[in-house]
């Protein structure tokens, strides 16, 4: 028998798995090894954590780990993750780079002309959300920043809605990662998401970012979960894994995520500092609640 047909399960119950998976990105999935999930909680892995691995052999490996995306791909990569039964969960499409972005009108023109040309190609590879950013301060005040993001906004929402895309504006730490960027704290960016007042405009939650920034997590996710479209997850501190090295309660906030109701996609962006995969899972088993 060759190697392209040994099952996945066969790989796995004879120790191959690892070796398969990445000399032979295209061998096929047994639905008999995907891991089995509650799906309380979909969950995806964002790309850009595991550059190092072949996308379509980290299609191959979350899917069979039983996830239902990868996160952050470019247009030209929307389809991918479909090879695999995924799909692309958040996609970029223009949406401004983290500090240049909608709290300044000059970006406002650029950013929509790149939505009406990608956000038609997110909905047609099924991809639900893209991804925006709010720009940094660089001296304006956040009054001013708001109104201009909330202009901005109201710009290329239409285009969403037709679309049935949703866009999502990232909450990041200004603290560790993205000095003074503007969209640092939840109650900014939900005042911003009520006055553009669409269903196809919500908050990306970054939990990493929102912890260092505010902590407080289970309240403010109960309290804003209406104006939030997506969450990453992340080790504090260090953007690691989600293990006992770090602060977080993983676990009781997956379940008050998914007491909400909240039907969005949770994709891990944590830098594993151990065997990728390995981490990886055992994150996906953790918020699999």
């Amino acid at each position: 028998m060759s190697m392209f047909e040994i099952s996945r399960r066969t790989a796995l119950k004879s120790g191959l798995a690892a070796t398969a998976l990445a000399s032979f990105p295209g061998l096929l999935i047994s639905q008999e090894a995907v891991t089995p999930r509650k799906k309380r909680i979909k969950q995806s892995v964002c790309r850009w954590c595991y550059q190092k691995i072949a996308l379509d052999d980290l299609c191959a490996s979350a899917a069979q780990m039983g996830l239902t995306g990868i996160d952050l791909l470019e247009p030209a990569e929307y389809a991918a993750p479909r090879r695999h039964g995924l799909i692309c969960t958040m996609g970029y499409a223009g949406g401004g780079e983290i500090p240049e972005a909608l709290n300044r009108p000059e970006h406002h023109a650029a950013i929509e002309a790149a939505f009406r040309t990608n956000i038609p190609l997110a909905a047609k590879a099924g991809v639900p959300n893209v991804i925006t950013f709010s720009g940094n301060r660089k001296g304006m005040a956040d009054e001013e920043g708001a109104r201009n993001t909330v202009a901005g906004l109201n710009r290329v929402k239409k285009i969403a809605e037709n679309n049935g895309v949703t866009i999502c504006l990232e909450l990041l730490n200004s603290k560790v990662n993205h000095p003074d960027y503007m969209a640092d704290h939840t109650a900014w960016g939900a005042r911003v998401m009520q006055e553009v007042n669409s269903p196809n405009v919500k908050l990306l939650y970054d939990v990493y970012h929102m912890q260092i920034m505010e902590g407080d997590l289970i309240d403010t996710i109960r309290k804003n979960i209406a104006w939030i479209g997506h969450f990453h997850t992340g080790g504090v501190p260090g953007r690691h894994e989600l293990d006992n090295t770090q602060e977080v309660q993983w676990d009781s906030v997956m379940r008050v995520i998914a007491e909400s109701g909240f039907t969005g996609y949770v994709a891990h962006e944590f830098i594993p500092l151990r065997d990728p995969m390995t981490s990886l899972r055992a994150a996906v088993d953790l918020c699999d609640v």
